[in-house]
């Protein structure tokens, strides 16, 4: 039989205390579960997160070459892979350090060389009990890598191997993290109130400045522009290996932009899902069109570009927008890109792959998106943005910039391959391989 208290039961004072005591400890029980439950659950999405975000480099890969020629598809798929490694070691070594210094004076900080916890380091604890130091470190380095393997596609067919590494050195050990800082570090634009949620500037566009540096001191391709500076067309080397790499980076997005939420937050992480697939698909539309305006074709180029535009486009605001605002921001992204590039190849800008078109300049568009649509909107909000932008292009070009030119003055005939290199492909002279090998039989 149980017992129960009837209403009219008194406790002695020891036993009350000895009851108030056993439910504090069940309650510190259960919130313990609670916090172990959520950190547990933080941590898996974080690092699937960080997994789709890591599967990019392999989609970058991919669309520069496919959409660049045939000769050239070994260097163009070496520099992404050794770029990717030089990144997150670089990242692991000093460049996390400098964009999560901890307490700075929100311009320049720096936490000290390499990985490390500190002494009283609790992993349920660490960021809010979201997850731990390390899984924080992995998903900030891929994001790194993604910055520098966007300049890749802008600079190929004609730039030194050598020159691109040493580049990559500088952006991912320096430029970006430090850059990076100025927000998501804590920095002064974090304070001042500047909005970029997943990366459209901080990540898309400082990538795309630092890729408009690196074409202005390269020049553009051999051939690529004729006497009267039309544009002449290269052939591609693959076209359904572009459109296989766009898809992976879009499948990638959903951990970009998704993991961006910092925790399995459910409502937030579906609600970025859905505007990233929206802007996705609206940029597809709205590059269809208007590359059927331009060239008077069904250019699949652009269809593609037009997807990764809205991608782009919608990154800094995907929490704030409704997904009819998605819908709008992916739809004027995928115009814009493709009239950008056509902008570019009038003033001679060579950019094969259209990175600086859909990195740099929807990048900024999906930046001052959020000062016009969705909960953040306002003149106000609209200015930080505008600040945020201006801030960041200056660093990131000017920083860029001086790179390539010291780059190109110190190294031994530049940072650009010969001419007789450039005609006959970089794949054989650089390599000693080829990537793609026909073998006819008799």
């Amino acid at each position: 039989m149980i017992e129960t208290l009837s209403d009219s039961t008194v406790l002695d004072p020891g036993t009350a205390a000895a009851l108030a005591d056993s439910l504090q400890a069940l309650s510190a029980r259960i919130t313990a579960a609670e916090n172990t439950s959520a950190f547990t659950t933080n941590n898996v999405w974080m690092l699937l997160a960080t997994f789709l975000v890591f599967i990019m480099s392999l989609g970058f890969s991919a669309v520069e070459a496919g959409f660049t020629q045939a000769k050239n598809t070994v260097n163009i798929l070496f520099k992404n892979t050794v770029d990717t490694a030089i990144g997150i070691v670089v990242f692991a070594l000093f460049g996390f350090a400098l964009m999560y210094p901890g307490t700075f004076n929100g311009w320049l900080g720096f936490a000290g060389f390499g990985l490390s916890t500190a002494a009283d380091y609790d992993p349920i604890t660490y960021a809010s009990g979201h997850y731990t130091y390390w899984t924080d470190f992995l998903f900030q380095a891929v994001f790194c890598a993604t910055a520098g393997t966007i300049v890749s596609g802008a600079v190929a067919e004609r730039i030194k191997i050598s020159a691109y590494f040493i580049f990559t050195l500088f952006l991912t050990g320096l430029i970006y993290p430090i850059l990076g800082s100025w927000k998501w570090g804590g920095g002064w634009l974090n304070d001042y109130g500047f909005y970029d949620f997943a990366g459209s500037t901080i990540v898309h566009s400082v990538g795309g400045w630092a890729a408009l540096a690196g074409v202005i001191i390269l020049g553009p391709r051999l051939g690529k522009y004729d006497e009267n500076g039309k544009a002449k067309t290269f052939s591609n080397s693959s076209v359904p290996l572009a459109v296989i790499g766009v898809f992976l980076l879009w499948f990638g997005w959903f951990g970009f932009n998704g993991g961006s939420v910092l925790s399995a937050d459910p409502e937030t992480i579906s609600l970025v899902c859905v505007t990233t697939a929206l802007a996705a698909c609206t940029g597809a539309i709205g590059g269809f069109f208007a590359g059927l305006l331009s060239f008077k074709r069904l250019d699949l180029g652009m269809v593609l570009n037009g997807i990764l535009a809205g991608l782009v486009g919608i990154t800094a605001g995907a929490d704030q927008m409704s997904p009819n605002e998605a819908l709008l921001i992916g739809l004027i992204c995928g115009l814009v890109v493709v009239f950008a590039v056509i902008f570019f190849d009038k003033l001679k800008i060579d950019d094969p792959v259209g990175a600086i078109s859909v990195h740099l300049v929807c990048g900024i568009i999906g930046t001052l998106a959020v000062g016009v649509l969705g909960k953040m909107a306002g003149f106000d909000q609209f200015i930080k943005q505008l600040v945020g932008v201006g801030a960041y292009g200056a660093g990131a070009f000017a920083g860029s910039l001086l790179v390539f030119f010291i780059l190109n003055k110190v190294m031994k005939g530049g940072i650009r391959v010969s001419a007789q290199h450039e005609k006959e492909g970089l794949d054989s002279h650089e390599h000693g391989m080829r990537g793609y090998t026909i073998t006819y039989e008799e």
